[in-house]
């Protein structure tokens, strides 16, 4: 017996159609870049912030036995956890009244003349003839 006797049988799969019988490749998922995904999550963490101060500030004050105490979840959180909190809060505030100070125009001109203002060296090189 020879290594020439074992074939594998059946025709070659070219790469066609599904209907042909063909191989059919998975299509790649898109990925996200970061800047994306930081900008999303800092529009989610603002929105999480609205939210939660209007309902707050909506909640009545009742003593009744359905509605939970308030207070009941901050009194488990540590002095530096409230802390940690309260300057989370400020520095997200500070960076929505500093995107919201700005327009589109304000902000494309800026980014113009950081560019401007940059060495020759991150210039694109030439290539080629000319």
């Amino acid at each position: 017996m020879s290594a020439y006797d074992i074939r594998p049988g059946g025709s070659l799969k070219l790469k066609c159609g599904v209907a042909e019988g063909g191989i059919v490749k998975k299509k790649k998922k898109k990925t996200k870049s970061k800047a994306d995904s930081e900008k999303n999550e800092d529009r989610e963490k603002v929105k999480k912030l609205l939210f939660s101060e209007d309902k707050s500030s909506e909640s009545p004050s009742g003593s009744g036995s359905n509605s939970p105490a308030p207070s009941g979840s901050s009194s488990r959180k540590t002095e530096a956890e409230k802390r940690f909190e309260e300057a989370q809060k400020r520095r997200l505030a500070e960076r929505v009244a500093k995107l919201a100070s700005k327009t589109h125009k304000e902000r494309v001109s800026e980014f113009n003349t950081y560019l401007e203002t940059l060495s020759e060296h991150h210039d694109i090189p030439k290539v080629g003839p000319g």
